[in-house]
Protein backbone atom coordinates (compact mmCIF):
# COMPACT_ATOMS: atom_id res chain seq x y z
CA UNK A 1 0.00 0.00 0.00
CA UNK A 2 2.85 2.31 0.77
CA UNK A 3 4.92 4.36 -2.09
CA UNK A 4 7.99 1.52 -0.98
CA UNK A 5 5.33 -0.96 -2.97
CA UNK A 6 7.01 0.74 -5.85
CA UNK A 7 10.52 -0.35 -6.78
CA UNK A 8 13.21 2.15 -6.79
CA UNK A 9 13.71 1.89 -10.33
CA UNK A 10 9.81 2.72 -10.82
CA UNK A 11 10.45 6.06 -8.09
CA UNK A 12 12.39 7.31 -10.93
CA UNK A 13 10.75 6.60 -13.53
CA UNK A 14 8.40 10.16 -15.29
CA UNK A 15 5.69 8.51 -16.76
CA UNK A 16 3.71 10.38 -19.54
CA UNK A 17 0.20 11.99 -18.61
CA UNK A 18 -2.92 12.66 -20.22
CA UNK A 19 -3.61 16.61 -20.32
CA UNK A 20 -7.05 16.49 -20.39
CA UNK A 21 -9.69 13.80 -18.95
CA UNK A 22 -13.42 13.27 -18.97
CA UNK A 23 -14.73 10.60 -17.42
CA UNK A 24 -18.69 10.06 -17.39
CA UNK A 25 -21.12 7.12 -15.98
CA UNK A 26 -23.09 6.44 -18.86
CA UNK A 27 -24.48 3.30 -16.48
CA UNK A 28 -25.14 2.06 -12.79
CA UNK A 29 -27.42 1.16 -10.47
CA UNK A 30 -28.24 4.41 -9.56
CA UNK A 31 -29.44 7.65 -12.27
CA UNK A 32 -29.46 11.12 -12.09
CA UNK A 33 -31.67 13.33 -14.32
CA UNK A 34 -34.16 11.07 -16.09
CA UNK A 35 -31.85 8.63 -17.30
CA UNK A 36 -32.34 5.14 -17.06
CA UNK A 37 -30.95 3.24 -14.09
CA UNK A 38 -30.07 -0.95 -14.63
CA UNK A 39 -27.70 -3.43 -12.37
CA UNK A 40 -24.77 -2.72 -14.79
CA UNK A 41 -21.69 -0.27 -15.24
CA UNK A 42 -20.21 1.31 -17.86
CA UNK A 43 -18.28 4.56 -18.19
CA UNK A 44 -17.13 6.80 -21.65
CA UNK A 45 -13.79 8.40 -21.02
CA UNK A 46 -12.25 11.04 -22.94
CA UNK A 47 -8.04 10.86 -22.50
CA UNK A 48 -6.93 13.89 -24.53
CA UNK A 49 -8.00 12.86 -28.68
CA UNK A 50 -8.73 9.34 -27.11
CA UNK A 51 -12.29 8.17 -26.35
CA UNK A 52 -12.68 4.94 -24.37
CA UNK A 53 -15.52 2.96 -23.82
CA UNK A 54 -15.13 0.79 -20.38
CA UNK A 55 -17.59 -1.64 -19.96
CA UNK A 56 -21.16 -2.05 -21.99
CA UNK A 57 -23.62 -2.33 -19.03
CA UNK A 58 -26.31 -4.72 -18.79
CA UNK A 59 -29.00 -4.09 -21.51
CA UNK A 60 -30.86 -1.12 -23.15
CA UNK A 61 -29.30 1.81 -20.60
CA UNK A 62 -26.14 1.95 -22.62
CA UNK A 63 -27.42 3.22 -25.68
CA UNK A 64 -30.70 5.36 -24.24
CA UNK A 65 -28.27 6.96 -22.02
CA UNK A 66 -25.86 7.75 -24.07
CA UNK A 67 -28.21 9.51 -26.56
CA UNK A 68 -29.75 11.33 -24.06
CA UNK A 69 -26.07 12.13 -22.79
CA UNK A 70 -24.87 13.57 -26.06
CA UNK A 71 -22.56 10.80 -26.64
CA UNK A 72 -21.33 9.36 -29.55
CA UNK A 73 -20.91 5.90 -29.10
CA UNK A 74 -19.62 5.36 -32.90
CA UNK A 75 -16.65 7.84 -31.81
CA UNK A 76 -15.31 5.30 -29.80
CA UNK A 77 -11.75 4.34 -30.16
CA UNK A 78 -10.85 1.31 -27.85
CA UNK A 79 -13.21 -0.68 -26.00
CA UNK A 80 -12.35 -2.19 -22.50
CA UNK A 81 -14.16 -5.02 -21.00
CA UNK A 82 -13.00 -5.61 -17.01
CA UNK A 83 -14.43 -8.76 -17.18
CA UNK A 84 -16.61 -10.92 -18.45
CA UNK A 85 -20.38 -10.50 -16.36
CA UNK A 86 -23.49 -10.04 -18.27
CA UNK A 87 -24.11 -6.42 -16.38
CA UNK A 88 -20.65 -5.30 -18.08
CA UNK A 89 -20.66 -7.33 -21.43
CA UNK A 90 -24.86 -6.73 -22.37
CA UNK A 91 -24.05 -3.81 -24.83
CA UNK A 92 -21.10 -5.44 -26.72
CA UNK A 93 -22.95 -6.39 -30.23
CA UNK A 94 -24.46 -2.93 -29.92
CA UNK A 95 -21.40 -1.08 -29.34
CA UNK A 96 -19.41 -3.04 -32.28
CA UNK A 97 -21.96 -2.07 -35.02
CA UNK A 98 -21.71 1.66 -34.43
CA UNK A 99 -17.88 1.71 -33.71
CA UNK A 100 -16.76 -0.52 -37.02
CA UNK A 101 -13.12 0.66 -36.30
CA UNK A 102 -13.25 -0.10 -32.62
CA UNK A 103 -10.03 -1.81 -30.40
CA UNK A 104 -11.54 -4.71 -28.04
CA UNK A 105 -9.33 -5.21 -24.71
CA UNK A 106 -10.52 -8.25 -23.09
CA UNK A 107 -8.89 -11.11 -20.89
CA UNK A 108 -9.63 -14.80 -23.03
CA UNK A 109 -11.70 -16.12 -19.68
CA UNK A 110 -14.30 -13.15 -20.31
CA UNK A 111 -15.67 -15.55 -22.57
CA UNK A 112 -15.92 -18.43 -20.22
CA UNK A 113 -19.18 -19.67 -18.97
CA UNK A 114 -20.39 -18.26 -14.91
CA UNK A 115 -22.97 -18.48 -12.84
CA UNK A 116 -23.76 -17.59 -8.85
CA UNK A 117 -25.74 -19.42 -6.07
CA UNK A 118 -28.89 -17.76 -5.52
CA UNK A 119 -30.27 -19.78 -2.41
CA UNK A 120 -30.62 -23.41 -4.34
CA UNK A 121 -30.63 -21.64 -7.62
CA UNK A 122 -27.42 -21.64 -9.84
CA UNK A 123 -27.81 -18.14 -11.91
CA UNK A 124 -25.92 -17.82 -15.07
CA UNK A 125 -24.26 -14.23 -15.29
CA UNK A 126 -22.07 -15.18 -18.51
CA UNK A 127 -21.07 -12.77 -21.32
CA UNK A 128 -24.25 -12.87 -23.52
CA UNK A 129 -24.32 -14.71 -26.96
CA UNK A 130 -24.74 -11.97 -28.65
CA UNK A 131 -21.94 -10.31 -27.86
CA UNK A 132 -19.18 -13.32 -27.56
CA UNK A 133 -20.60 -13.84 -31.98
CA UNK A 134 -19.94 -10.37 -32.45
CA UNK A 135 -16.79 -10.34 -30.76
CA UNK A 136 -15.76 -13.47 -32.41
CA UNK A 137 -17.11 -12.05 -35.75
CA UNK A 138 -14.10 -8.99 -35.26
CA UNK A 139 -11.10 -8.74 -37.20
CA UNK A 140 -8.10 -10.58 -35.07
CA UNK A 141 -5.96 -7.16 -35.76
CA UNK A 142 -8.80 -5.49 -33.49
CA UNK A 143 -9.47 -7.43 -30.68
CA UNK A 144 -6.85 -7.74 -27.88
CA UNK A 145 -7.16 -11.49 -26.06
CA UNK A 146 -5.37 -8.97 -22.77
CA UNK A 147 -3.00 -11.69 -21.03
CA UNK A 148 -0.69 -9.37 -19.07
CA UNK A 149 -0.38 -5.45 -18.68
CA UNK A 150 -1.02 -2.96 -21.67
CA UNK A 151 -0.15 0.09 -22.65
CA UNK A 152 -2.81 1.61 -24.80
CA UNK A 153 -1.70 5.25 -25.26
CA UNK A 154 1.19 7.11 -23.61
CA UNK A 155 0.07 7.69 -20.16
CA UNK A 156 -3.47 5.40 -19.93
CA UNK A 157 -3.18 1.41 -20.06
CA UNK A 158 -4.91 -1.58 -18.32
CA UNK A 159 -3.12 -3.79 -15.58
CA UNK A 160 -4.51 -7.46 -17.28
CA UNK A 161 -4.67 -9.77 -14.45
CA UNK A 162 -4.15 -8.74 -10.91
CA UNK A 163 -2.22 -10.35 -8.59
CA UNK A 164 -4.15 -11.49 -4.99
CA UNK A 165 -1.96 -10.70 -2.23
CA UNK A 166 -3.75 -8.38 -0.08
CA UNK A 167 -4.71 -11.84 2.33
CA UNK A 168 -7.99 -10.54 3.09
CA UNK A 169 -9.22 -9.81 -0.84
CA UNK A 170 -10.38 -13.54 -1.49
CA UNK A 171 -12.38 -14.97 -3.95
CA UNK A 172 -16.18 -15.40 -2.90
CA UNK A 173 -17.32 -18.56 -2.83
CA UNK A 174 -20.97 -18.46 -4.79
CA UNK A 175 -19.38 -17.21 -7.66
CA UNK A 176 -18.38 -20.07 -10.23
CA UNK A 177 -17.67 -21.61 -13.63
CA UNK A 178 -18.98 -24.53 -13.78
CA UNK A 179 -23.15 -25.49 -13.87
CA UNK A 180 -22.23 -28.41 -11.20
CA UNK A 181 -21.53 -25.82 -8.56
CA UNK A 182 -17.61 -26.78 -7.96
CA UNK A 183 -15.37 -24.95 -9.81
CA UNK A 184 -15.26 -21.75 -7.48
CA UNK A 185 -14.44 -18.40 -10.31
CA UNK A 186 -11.12 -16.38 -9.18
CA UNK A 187 -11.51 -14.56 -11.73
CA UNK A 188 -8.47 -14.36 -13.90
CA UNK A 189 -10.17 -11.95 -16.31
CA UNK A 190 -10.17 -8.92 -13.99
CA UNK A 191 -8.33 -6.44 -15.05
CA UNK A 192 -8.86 -2.16 -14.30
CA UNK A 193 -7.93 1.04 -16.63
CA UNK A 194 -5.33 3.52 -15.71
CA UNK A 195 -4.79 6.95 -16.91
CA UNK A 196 -2.10 9.27 -15.08
CA UNK A 197 -2.62 13.04 -14.73
CA UNK A 198 -0.95 15.84 -13.40
CA UNK A 199 -2.40 15.44 -10.30
CA UNK A 200 -1.97 11.69 -10.11
CA UNK A 201 -3.08 8.55 -11.18
CA UNK A 202 -6.84 7.95 -11.58
CA UNK A 203 -8.29 3.94 -12.08
CA UNK A 204 -11.73 3.27 -13.55
CA UNK A 205 -12.59 -0.27 -12.28
CA UNK A 206 -15.44 -2.76 -13.14
CA UNK A 207 -16.56 -4.73 -10.10
CA UNK A 208 -13.28 -5.50 -8.21
CA UNK A 209 -13.66 -9.24 -8.35
CA UNK A 210 -9.75 -9.47 -7.29
CA UNK A 211 -9.93 -7.00 -4.71
CA UNK A 212 -10.33 -3.47 -4.59
CA UNK A 213 -6.69 -3.10 -3.01
CA UNK A 214 -5.02 -5.44 -5.42
CA UNK A 215 -6.61 -3.98 -8.14
CA UNK A 216 -5.37 -0.22 -6.93
CA UNK A 217 -1.90 -1.83 -6.36
CA UNK A 218 -1.42 -3.03 -9.74
CA UNK A 219 -2.70 -0.01 -11.13
CA UNK A 220 0.01 1.82 -9.45
CA UNK A 221 2.61 -1.12 -10.11
CA UNK A 222 2.31 -1.06 -13.68
CA UNK A 223 1.63 2.98 -14.51
CA UNK A 224 5.09 3.61 -12.45
CA UNK A 225 2.73 5.86 -10.31
CA UNK A 226 2.73 6.03 -6.64
CA UNK A 227 -0.08 9.17 -5.59
CA UNK A 228 -3.49 7.88 -5.99
CA UNK A 229 -5.46 10.77 -7.55
CA UNK A 230 -8.70 9.35 -8.13
CA UNK A 231 -10.68 5.65 -7.82
CA UNK A 232 -14.20 5.09 -9.65
CA UNK A 233 -16.66 2.27 -10.56
CA UNK A 234 -17.92 -0.82 -8.36
CA UNK A 235 -15.46 -2.07 -5.55
CA UNK A 236 -17.58 -5.26 -4.47
CA UNK A 237 -17.72 -5.18 -1.01
CA UNK A 238 -21.92 -5.38 -0.68
CA UNK A 239 -21.49 -9.00 1.17
CA UNK A 240 -18.36 -8.31 2.40
CA UNK A 241 -17.38 -9.08 5.88
CA UNK A 242 -16.75 -6.88 8.62
CA UNK A 243 -13.18 -7.69 9.21
CA UNK A 244 -12.76 -7.25 5.21
CA UNK A 245 -14.51 -3.87 5.06
CA UNK A 246 -11.87 -2.75 8.50
CA UNK A 247 -9.00 -4.01 6.26
CA UNK A 248 -10.32 -2.73 3.04
CA UNK A 249 -10.65 0.77 4.47
CA UNK A 250 -7.37 1.09 6.16
CA UNK A 251 -5.61 -0.01 2.86
CA UNK A 252 -7.37 2.98 1.11
CA UNK A 253 -6.30 5.50 4.82
CA UNK A 254 -2.92 4.54 3.92
CA UNK A 255 -3.52 4.84 -0.04
CA UNK A 256 -4.83 8.21 0.91
CA UNK A 257 -6.89 9.16 -2.84
CA UNK A 258 -7.86 12.62 -3.37
CA UNK A 259 -11.37 11.47 -5.18
CA UNK A 260 -13.10 8.23 -4.27
CA UNK A 261 -16.15 7.36 -6.91
CA UNK A 262 -18.18 4.30 -5.47
CA UNK A 263 -20.55 2.75 -8.09
CA UNK A 264 -22.81 0.07 -8.87
CA UNK A 265 -21.88 -3.13 -6.41
CA UNK A 266 -19.94 -1.46 -3.54
CA UNK A 267 -22.46 -1.49 -1.49
CA UNK A 268 -24.54 1.11 1.55
CA UNK A 269 -22.20 -0.41 4.14
CA UNK A 270 -19.09 0.72 2.98
CA UNK A 271 -20.37 4.39 1.23
CA UNK A 272 -21.33 5.10 4.39
CA UNK A 273 -17.74 4.22 5.85
CA UNK A 274 -15.91 5.81 3.01
CA UNK A 275 -17.95 8.98 4.01
CA UNK A 276 -17.06 8.92 7.67
CA UNK A 277 -13.27 8.55 6.74
CA UNK A 278 -12.58 10.73 3.91
CA UNK A 279 -16.03 13.14 3.72
CA UNK A 280 -15.82 15.02 0.83
CA UNK A 281 -13.51 13.35 -1.10
CA UNK A 282 -16.31 10.65 -1.62
CA UNK A 283 -18.94 11.62 -4.40
CA UNK A 284 -21.24 8.28 -4.83
CA UNK A 285 -21.59 7.61 -8.50
CA UNK A 286 -24.31 7.37 -10.46
CA UNK A 287 -25.30 7.68 -14.31
CA UNK A 288 -25.65 11.27 -15.72
CA UNK A 289 -22.17 12.52 -13.35
CA UNK A 290 -19.38 13.55 -15.32
CA UNK A 291 -16.08 14.18 -14.01
CA UNK A 292 -13.31 16.55 -15.45
CA UNK A 293 -9.33 16.13 -14.10
CA UNK A 294 -6.97 18.67 -15.64
CA UNK A 295 -9.37 20.16 -18.17
CA UNK A 296 -11.85 22.32 -18.94
CA UNK A 297 -15.94 21.89 -19.43
CA UNK A 298 -17.85 22.64 -22.89
CA UNK A 299 -20.16 25.03 -21.05
CA UNK A 300 -22.05 25.89 -24.51
CA UNK A 301 -23.32 22.63 -24.46
CA UNK A 302 -24.26 21.99 -20.96
CA UNK A 303 -26.33 25.38 -21.24
CA UNK A 304 -28.34 24.02 -24.85
CA UNK A 305 -32.05 24.47 -23.10
CA UNK A 306 -32.32 21.62 -25.89
CA UNK A 307 -29.89 19.05 -24.42
CA UNK A 308 -29.06 16.92 -21.01
CA UNK A 309 -27.66 18.98 -18.52
CA UNK A 310 -24.86 16.54 -16.64
CA UNK A 311 -24.10 16.81 -13.33
CA UNK A 312 -20.23 17.87 -13.54
CA UNK A 313 -17.39 18.10 -11.16
CA UNK A 314 -14.04 19.66 -11.88
CA UNK A 315 -11.56 17.10 -9.94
Amino acid sequence: MRNDLLSSEDQNVVPPIVRRLRIAILVDDQATNGLTAEHGFSLWVEADDQRILFDTGLATALLTNADRMGISLNQTDHLVLSHGHDDHTGGIKDVLSRSPDVHVHCHPAAVLPRYTKRGDQLVSLAMPAAARRALGDMPPERLDWTTGSRSLFPGVGITGPIPRLAHFEEAYGHYLLDADGTAVDQFEDDMALWLNTSEGLVVCVGCCHAGLVNTLNSARRCSHTSHLHAVIGGFHLLRASDERLQCTLAALTELRPDLIIPCHCTGNRFVEALRLEFGGRVSAGRAGATYVFGGSIDWEKIDDENRYKPLVCLC
